[in-house]
């Protein structure tokens, strides 16, 4: 009797493992035709390998970012004084030359072939004379406007003498141990003043962090994400889903081991289980996993729309070694093409459908929204969290720049001599966009580890 009785036991513990294992997340996701099932395969399989391989490549490894701006929002009382939040940037002879020269950092296709520079003074040198220095120094800014207006983050000065170039392979995206309030700070500013959410409504939050989650709380706030257009809750999923990646990176990469004789880095589980856990989170954990798999859609379609632009003769991954460049881009349009062969993409034709005006102020509200996020990540303490912070948001505030400008990048062509192309991407966005992508791929790939590690536990 005391067997059958020990077996029963096992048994419905082995039931309530199963359906625990929160993060193995399935079926359709809301406002997309896709589901989870075709993500995991189409990642995990195909893009991811070789998406990693393109990352490890000098024109994509260096990023140019400026780690000492102040936070305009409020007063950052010290920067993260842990050995983990440090950067080590690169010494001038670390990077290729092809990168640091000037003349490739500002738009790619026209900076390759060396035309921009050129192609500019010669178009205001044949105004010279009929104008004055006010004059054009205006017409030197309504064009950095321009540029500005279509842009969905604020892009670093490269120019600027506190901008450094940093190895991202020797820079990687780990736990650093900064957390508690002032991080808690940032995640809030970000959710509660960019998110189009009234004060009134409580959003959920994990248990024991600062404040509980209830059912009343959850239920208020997603009958009121519900209830909101389909613009606004894409927005805040796509905010959710970068949170979510950004966990699963520090819980990937989590230190294990830090004694005088190693510094072991591998899973932790526990703190995967603390972040996910349906239980540990009021429900909350599985909820973010599907909005990290609707973040990874909108950043896939993003890298299919702007396949043209990459495609065209006069852009080259410049770093000043021909044969290696000419492979990576190679590759890059192999990767580009295989996005677009995705069957299930996201539909950006959903969005703003509406009344015109209306729904030209909309976008406008979501791009100033994300424009002040991408500024907020200047208020980060951790330096290395600050890294990664500025490159996943800019890559992302890039995908939705090429989302929204469907037709400009379908319009791409030779253009006559002086004329601005009408879709132009600086070196800077191009590696953000690639490695911010690169991060939620690795998010979708590292959940199928966790799946593994939690199934071991049962």
């Amino acid at each position: 009797m005391k067997l059958l009785v020990l077996l029963v036991l096992l048994l419905q513990a082995s039931r309530s493992a199963d359906s625990r294992c929160f993060c193995q997340v399935t079926g359709d996701l809301e406002d997309c035709a896709c589901d989870v099932e075709t993500i995991d395969g189409f990642n995990n399989d195909q893009l991811f390998p070789k998406l990693q391989t393109l990352l490890e490549s000098d024109y994509f490894r260096f990023y140019k970012v400026n780690l000492n701006k102040p936070c305009p929002f409020w007063k950052v009382q010290s920067h993260c004084g842990l050995k983990l939040c440090a950067v080590q940037p690169c010494s001038p002879n670390e990077v290729p030359e092809g990168i640091r020269s000037p003349s490739h950092n500002k738009y790619s296709a026209e900076a390759n072939d060396n035309q921009d520079t050129c192609e500019q003074e010669k178009h205001l040198g044949a105004v010279d004379v009929s104008l004055s220095n006010e004059t054009r120094e205006a017409l030197l800014s309504w064009s950095k406007h321009d540029d500005e207006a279509e842009r969905f983050c604020v892009v670093d000065d490269e120019e600027s003498p506190d901008s450094q170039y940093v190895d991202l392979l020797l820079n990687p995206e780990r736990y650093t141990g900064y957390k508690g309030p002032e991080a808690w700070q940032i995640w809030n500013s970000i959710y509660e003043e960019n998110c189009f959410k009234p004060s009134t409504i409580q959003r959920p939050l994990i248990p024991g962090l600062f404040q509980s989650s209830s059912g009343n709380e959850a239920k208020s706030f997603y009958n009121w994400l519900e209830g909101q257009c389909v613009e606004k809750r894409a927005f805040y999923r796509l905010i959710s889903g970068l949170h979510a990646s950004i966990n699963i990176h520090l819980s990937a990469r989590y230190l294990l081991d830090d004694s005088w004789f190693q510094r072991k880095w591998g899973h932790n589980v526990t703190e995967f289980r603390q972040r996910f856990d349906s239980e540990l989170t009021a429900g909350e954990g599985p909820k973010r996993l599907r909005n990290l798999y609707f973040l990874y859609l909108i950043e896939l379609r993003a890298l299919a729309k702007v396949l043209p632009f990459f495609q065209q003769p006069s852009f080259r991954l410049y770093t000043g070694r021909p044969a290696e460049d000419q492979k990576h881009k190679e590759l890059l349009l192999d990767i580009l093409q295989q996005a677009r062969n995705f069957p299930l993409h996201f539909d950006e034709t959903s969005l703003f459908t509406g009344d015109e005006i209306e729904g030209a102020k909309l976008k406008e509200d979501i791009r100033l929204a994300f424009l002040n996020i991408s500024r907020i990540m200047d208020c980060v303490g951790c330096f290395k969290c600050r890294l990664w912070g500025k490159l996943q948001t800019q890559g992302l505030g890039t995908a939705l720049k090429i989302l929204f400008s469907e037709r400009q990048i379908e319009a791409l062509k030779p253009k006559s001599s002086g004329e601005r192309p009408s879709f132009q991407l600086s070196r800077q966005e191009i590696v953000s966009l690639l490695n911010a992508f690169g991060r939620i791929s690795t998010s979708i790939r590292e959940l199928k580890n966790f799946r593994a590690l939690l199934a071991e536990e049962r």
